[in-house]
């Protein structure tokens, strides 16, 4: 068995390798090129396992996957990072302008989505061979609801909209991992005691809905503004780069070991940073060192991340009878995302203005990732855990794969392109 260091090594060879193919080759964008080479190994080793048992191949390569808890690595490591690293970038102006749409889809959207996800998916599983009882049906609704902010980042920069929409999508996809994870957790603890939807307590999810989200924000605001002091009190780009690193790793661990919405806090913290310390805590030249570090940490690790979405399909092996479940999940999690922002939009739409095609750019542009296949990982050994992973991964990669490399088409198709502050 590997050290962590050697697999470590391994990936970083293998994600560089890859980069390169895909830039000389493919043209794909980075992350989906890395992704679909990912896949493609996978398959190709599971298929030369099959032809050539006796290689036992899949084995060595599952325990050096495992080597490296995929789960544990994104939610509770490189998260923090990337979420850090996109929220330093939110114009704190546009998003006190969108802060109805983007507070009621990365509430209100998210809780729509996870209930109609799961009626969809526990009706359709009654009518195929291995059914998903409605307690795990929710399980699998809170998981793949909210869209993944490293995901939606990523193929932001792709597609030109209005900037409304962007900030829409951005503001959206990095607040509502609190949401997600508290529903996720607490529909998982239900679950596994047996008890079901009638014994699933409302009161206590808002409960510590609140206590995460609330303080995880004010975490990340006590943090964000003691790391602008520190900025603000000197001008050397080394320190201060240490000083937000130490704000990243510092902020996100005492949110994880006290309760609190370890993304909330992040994501507020790097937008203090990136609005109040980039206008009045630093000069030009260590606003240019400290926003190139940070798109170079954000390029870095997102291409290991999707490099390990696409690797991962060895440690899941799917069972060819999930199928039907895994396409019919597309679909369903489509529709449930039309209704999660059309609804909120309708609700808000007093206080919003949105251009033209908003619905349905902002339905399609709904990008799941590593967030989803993280969480959708750490549902233990159950009889509904292989439906769970196979229509996970099934939305994931079209989404990652569809979705995202159709966006800039359906932007043109519905709504001009354009960059105004609409």
């Amino acid at each position: 068995m590997p050290t962590i260091y050697e697999f470590i090594a391994r990936l970083l060879v293998i994600t560089a390798l890859f980069a390169w193919i895909n830039h000389r080759y493919l043209r794909l964008p980075n992350t989906v090129g890395i992704m679909a080479m990912g896949i493609c190994a996978s398959l190709l080793l599971i298929a030369l396992e099959i032809v050539a048992p006796q290689i036992a191949l899949i084995g060595q390569i599952e325990g050096h996957l495992r080597t490296m808890d995929f789960s544990y690595a994104l939610l509770h490591g490189m998260l923090a990072f990337l979420l850090f690293a996109g929220a330093i970038q939110i114009d704190l102006s546009l998003l006190r302008a969108r802060a109805w749409s983007v507070g009621a889809m990365a509430t209100v959207g998210v809780i729509i989505s996870t209930v109609l996800v799961a009626g969809l998916i526990w009706g359709v599983s009654h009518l195929l061979p291995q059914p998903i009882p409605f307690a795990w049906a929710l399980v699998f609704g809170a998981l793949i609801s909210p869209t993944d902010p490293v995901a939606v980042l990523s193929v932001l920069k792709q597609a030109r909209v209005a900037k409304s929409i962007e900030m829409d999508m951005a503001g959206e996809s990095l607040f509502n991992d609190g949401v997600s994870v508290v529903l996720f957790t607490v529909l998982l603890s239900a679950a596994m005691s047996g008890s079901g939807e009638s014994g699933i307590d409302f009161g206590r999810i808002a409960e510590l809905f609140f206590i995460e989200a609330l303080g995880g924000a004010a975490l990340g605001l006590l943090t964000g503004y003691i790391a602008y002091l520190g900025l603000r009190s000197l001008d050397d780009y080394p320190t201060e780069i240490l000083i937000l690193l130490a704000l990243v790793t510092g902020t996100y661990a005492f949110a994880q070991n006290h309760g609190f919405s370890g993304p909330i806090a992040v994501v507020v913290a790097g937008v203090l940073i990136g609005n109040r310390g980039r206008r009045l805590a630093m000069d030009d030249d260590t606003e240019r060192y400290i926003y190139e570090f940070w798109g170079l940490v954000d390029e870095i690790l997102n291409s290991i991340l999707f490099l390990l979405i696409g690797l991962e399909v060895i440690v899941v092996q799917f069972d060819m009878s999930l199928l039907p479940l895994a396409i019919t999940a597309i679909p369903i999690v489509l529709a449930a995302r039309f209704f999660a922002v059309a609804l909120p939009m309708a609700f808000v739409g007093f206080k919003q203005r949105y251009v033209k095609g908003a619905v349905p750019i902002l339905t399609w542009g709904g990008v799941r990732g590593g967030v989803s296949v993280a969480l959708a990982l750490t549902i233990p050994h159950v009889d509904s855990r292989p439906q769970i992973l196979a229509a996970t991964y099934a939305v994931v990669l079209f989404s990652l794969v569809v979705q995202a490399l159709t966006l800039p088409a359906v932007v043109r198709y519905f709504a001009h392109p354009t960059r105004d502050q609409e």
